[in-house]
């Protein structure tokens, strides 16, 4: 997924399930790691470090949970794509002993 960083500011954010997230306004950069870490859905103008928190931890969707982006954000958790049921054994196999 490539995808230039000046185009992702106002994009929608949705889930895999449909979901309105909101709009990317800021992302939060780790410049020691080259990575993009966060991506907010309101600015981060916070007075206090409790704001700052509160903003992070409630407006804002961590970078490792965007599954693409391309017209839109989707993001889903690390673990939300459900995995294929496993079909029941048809038969069993028992040994004597």
């Amino acid at each position: 997924m490539t995808i230039r960083l000046s185009k992702m500011f106002g994009m929608d954010i949705y889930t895999a399930d449909a979901q309105y997230k909101g709009k990317v306004f800021d992302l939060v950069i780790n410049l020691e790691k080259g990575r993009i870490e966060t991506v907010t859905t309101e600015p981060l103008k916070a007075k206090t470090k409790q704001e700052a928190k509160k903003i992070i931890s409630e407006k804002s969707i961590p970078y490792k949970n965007v599954r693409s982006a391309k017209d839109i954000l989707i993001v889903g958790n690390k673990g939300s794509s459900p995995e294929p049921a496993k079909p029941e054994p048809t038969h069993y196999r028992y040994r004597r002993r």
